[in-house]
Protein backbone atom coordinates (compact mmCIF):
# COMPACT_ATOMS: atom_id res chain seq x y z
CA UNK A 1 0.00 0.00 0.00
CA UNK A 2 1.07 3.52 -0.82
CA UNK A 3 -0.30 6.82 0.11
CA UNK A 4 -1.08 9.89 -1.43
CA UNK A 5 -2.53 12.59 0.78
CA UNK A 6 -5.62 11.18 2.38
CA UNK A 7 -6.14 8.12 0.18
CA UNK A 8 -4.71 4.46 0.69
CA UNK A 9 -3.98 2.90 -2.61
CA UNK A 10 -2.98 -0.60 -3.36
CA UNK A 11 0.41 -1.22 -4.69
CA UNK A 12 -0.95 -2.28 -8.44
CA UNK A 13 -2.70 0.65 -8.75
CA UNK A 14 0.71 2.05 -9.61
CA UNK A 15 1.92 -1.33 -11.30
CA UNK A 16 -0.49 -3.11 -13.12
CA UNK A 17 -1.18 -2.09 -16.88
CA UNK A 18 -4.30 -1.60 -17.92
CA UNK A 19 -5.95 -0.05 -20.82
CA UNK A 20 -9.95 -0.76 -21.79
CA UNK A 21 -10.45 -3.27 -25.03
CA UNK A 22 -14.34 -2.37 -25.60
CA UNK A 23 -14.44 -4.81 -28.92
CA UNK A 24 -12.96 -7.94 -26.04
CA UNK A 25 -14.89 -7.17 -23.01
CA UNK A 26 -18.03 -5.76 -24.89
CA UNK A 27 -18.18 -3.30 -22.39
CA UNK A 28 -19.10 -6.21 -19.39
CA UNK A 29 -18.41 -4.11 -16.14
CA UNK A 30 -22.08 -2.56 -17.06
CA UNK A 31 -23.08 -5.35 -17.65
CA UNK A 32 -21.90 -8.56 -15.09
CA UNK A 33 -22.05 -9.00 -11.38
CA UNK A 34 -24.43 -8.91 -8.31
CA UNK A 35 -24.99 -5.32 -7.60
CA UNK A 36 -24.80 -1.81 -9.11
CA UNK A 37 -22.29 0.36 -9.39
CA UNK A 38 -21.80 2.46 -5.89
CA UNK A 39 -23.54 6.23 -6.42
CA UNK A 40 -22.18 8.92 -3.88
CA UNK A 41 -25.86 10.64 -2.44
CA UNK A 42 -24.11 14.14 -4.45
CA UNK A 43 -25.17 12.07 -7.32
CA UNK A 44 -28.10 11.40 -7.05
CA UNK A 45 -30.03 14.74 -8.66
CA UNK A 46 -27.44 13.78 -11.68
CA UNK A 47 -28.59 10.28 -11.70
CA UNK A 48 -32.28 11.96 -12.07
CA UNK A 49 -31.34 14.66 -14.55
CA UNK A 50 -30.06 11.84 -16.59
CA UNK A 51 -32.66 9.69 -16.13
CA UNK A 52 -35.44 12.25 -17.50
CA UNK A 53 -33.34 13.22 -20.48
CA UNK A 54 -32.60 9.57 -21.51
CA UNK A 55 -35.57 7.43 -20.51
CA UNK A 56 -37.06 7.29 -24.04
CA UNK A 57 -33.71 6.23 -25.28
CA UNK A 58 -33.33 2.78 -22.57
CA UNK A 59 -34.32 -0.70 -22.93
CA UNK A 60 -38.04 -0.59 -21.75
CA UNK A 61 -37.11 -2.85 -18.90
CA UNK A 62 -34.61 -0.36 -16.96
CA UNK A 63 -37.99 2.20 -17.23
CA UNK A 64 -39.50 -0.84 -15.83
CA UNK A 65 -37.09 -1.41 -13.04
CA UNK A 66 -36.72 2.33 -12.21
CA UNK A 67 -40.40 2.39 -11.73
CA UNK A 68 -40.44 -0.49 -9.40
CA UNK A 69 -37.62 0.17 -7.43
CA UNK A 70 -36.16 3.31 -8.12
CA UNK A 71 -32.71 4.75 -10.20
CA UNK A 72 -30.42 3.47 -7.26
CA UNK A 73 -31.34 1.13 -4.73
CA UNK A 74 -29.81 1.38 -1.12
CA UNK A 75 -27.64 -1.77 0.08
CA UNK A 76 -25.40 -2.82 3.04
CA UNK A 77 -22.81 -1.42 1.36
CA UNK A 78 -24.74 1.86 0.70
CA UNK A 79 -26.33 3.23 -2.24
CA UNK A 80 -26.13 1.53 -5.74
CA UNK A 81 -26.84 1.93 -9.23
CA UNK A 82 -30.73 -0.06 -9.28
CA UNK A 83 -30.15 -2.85 -12.46
CA UNK A 84 -32.37 -4.75 -14.75
CA UNK A 85 -32.92 -8.52 -14.25
CA UNK A 86 -30.21 -8.10 -11.19
CA UNK A 87 -27.21 -7.92 -13.71
CA UNK A 88 -27.47 -5.09 -15.98
CA UNK A 89 -27.06 -1.68 -15.43
CA UNK A 90 -30.24 0.43 -16.52
CA UNK A 91 -28.11 3.04 -18.03
CA UNK A 92 -26.46 0.40 -20.55
CA UNK A 93 -27.39 0.92 -23.86
CA UNK A 94 -25.91 -1.46 -26.73
CA UNK A 95 -23.94 -0.16 -30.77
CA UNK A 96 -23.93 -3.65 -32.36
CA UNK A 97 -22.79 -6.19 -29.52
CA UNK A 98 -21.43 -3.79 -27.08
CA UNK A 99 -22.77 -2.10 -23.71
CA UNK A 100 -21.84 1.38 -23.96
CA UNK A 101 -23.25 3.80 -20.90
CA UNK A 102 -26.19 6.13 -22.02
CA UNK A 103 -24.89 9.10 -19.46
CA UNK A 104 -21.74 8.78 -21.24
CA UNK A 105 -23.14 9.03 -24.20
CA UNK A 106 -25.11 12.09 -24.10
CA UNK A 107 -22.33 13.53 -22.26
CA UNK A 108 -20.01 12.98 -25.01
CA UNK A 109 -22.47 14.48 -27.20
CA UNK A 110 -23.19 17.37 -25.12
CA UNK A 111 -26.65 16.16 -24.20
CA UNK A 112 -25.65 16.55 -20.31
CA UNK A 113 -22.70 18.26 -18.21
CA UNK A 114 -21.89 14.90 -15.75
CA UNK A 115 -20.67 12.17 -17.18
CA UNK A 116 -21.76 9.34 -15.13
CA UNK A 117 -20.66 8.48 -11.13
CA UNK A 118 -17.58 8.73 -10.08
CA UNK A 119 -17.29 5.01 -9.65
CA UNK A 120 -18.09 3.92 -12.70
CA UNK A 121 -15.26 6.36 -13.91
CA UNK A 122 -12.94 4.75 -12.13
CA UNK A 123 -13.41 1.70 -12.57
CA UNK A 124 -11.36 -0.89 -12.00
CA UNK A 125 -10.54 1.30 -9.06
CA UNK A 126 -13.19 1.17 -6.06
CA UNK A 127 -13.06 3.55 -3.39
CA UNK A 128 -14.00 2.63 0.57
CA UNK A 129 -14.21 5.37 2.85
CA UNK A 130 -13.07 4.49 6.17
CA UNK A 131 -12.97 7.59 9.21
CA UNK A 132 -11.15 10.68 7.48
CA UNK A 133 -8.81 8.28 4.96
CA UNK A 134 -10.39 6.86 1.53
CA UNK A 135 -8.98 3.32 0.20
CA UNK A 136 -9.11 2.95 -3.34
CA UNK A 137 -8.06 -1.09 -4.64
CA UNK A 138 -7.43 -2.42 -7.85
CA UNK A 139 -10.90 -4.64 -8.24
CA UNK A 140 -9.30 -7.28 -10.84
CA UNK A 141 -12.11 -9.71 -12.10
CA UNK A 142 -10.80 -12.00 -14.54
CA UNK A 143 -13.97 -11.72 -16.72
CA UNK A 144 -13.91 -8.02 -16.80
CA UNK A 145 -10.43 -7.23 -16.54
CA UNK A 146 -8.50 -9.65 -18.92
CA UNK A 147 -8.86 -8.34 -22.11
CA UNK A 148 -7.66 -4.41 -20.50
CA UNK A 149 -5.00 -6.05 -19.06
CA UNK A 150 -3.49 -7.63 -21.98
CA UNK A 151 -3.88 -4.32 -24.28
CA UNK A 152 -2.45 -2.32 -21.41
CA UNK A 153 1.14 -4.86 -21.65
CA UNK A 154 0.70 -4.87 -24.79
CA UNK A 155 0.76 -0.69 -25.20
CA UNK A 156 2.59 -0.91 -22.16
CA UNK A 157 -0.17 1.48 -20.53
CA UNK A 158 0.13 1.53 -16.66
CA UNK A 159 -3.72 1.75 -14.77
CA UNK A 160 -2.60 4.78 -12.97
CA UNK A 161 -2.42 7.00 -16.57
CA UNK A 162 -5.20 4.79 -18.18
CA UNK A 163 -7.50 6.84 -15.38
CA UNK A 164 -5.93 10.17 -15.50
CA UNK A 165 -8.85 12.07 -16.03
CA UNK A 166 -11.43 10.57 -13.73
CA UNK A 167 -8.59 10.73 -10.71
CA UNK A 168 -8.13 13.88 -11.72
CA UNK A 169 -11.48 14.43 -11.56
CA UNK A 170 -11.87 13.28 -8.46
CA UNK A 171 -8.99 14.40 -6.29
CA UNK A 172 -7.71 17.40 -8.20
CA UNK A 173 -4.57 18.08 -10.59
CA UNK A 174 -2.24 18.32 -7.36
CA UNK A 175 -3.13 15.26 -5.77
CA UNK A 176 -2.62 13.29 -9.19
CA UNK A 177 0.11 14.73 -10.02
CA UNK A 178 1.86 13.86 -6.24
CA UNK A 179 0.21 10.45 -6.83
CA UNK A 180 1.70 9.49 -10.53
CA UNK A 181 5.39 10.45 -9.14
CA UNK A 182 4.52 8.09 -6.20
CA UNK A 183 3.84 5.57 -9.14
CA UNK A 184 6.92 5.74 -10.87
CA UNK A 185 8.58 5.37 -7.74
CA UNK A 186 6.81 2.05 -6.81
CA UNK A 187 7.85 0.79 -10.65
CA UNK A 188 11.33 1.47 -10.04
CA UNK A 189 11.38 -0.24 -6.83
CA UNK A 190 9.65 -3.06 -8.37
CA UNK A 191 11.70 -3.43 -11.27
CA UNK A 192 14.88 -3.42 -8.98
CA UNK A 193 13.26 -6.04 -6.98
CA UNK A 194 12.38 -7.98 -10.28
CA UNK A 195 16.00 -7.70 -11.07
CA UNK A 196 17.50 -9.16 -7.67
Amino acid sequence: MFRVQDTILSDDIATARFACDLPKCKGACCVVGDAGAPVDSNELPHLEQAFELLKDELHPEARKTVEKQGIVEQSKQGLELSCRDNEECIFVTYEDDIAYCAIQKAFLEGRIEWEKPISCHLYPIRLKKVGEKEYANFEYINKLCSAACIKGEKENIYLSEFLKEPLVRRYGKDWYNEFEEKCKEMRIKNNKAAVL
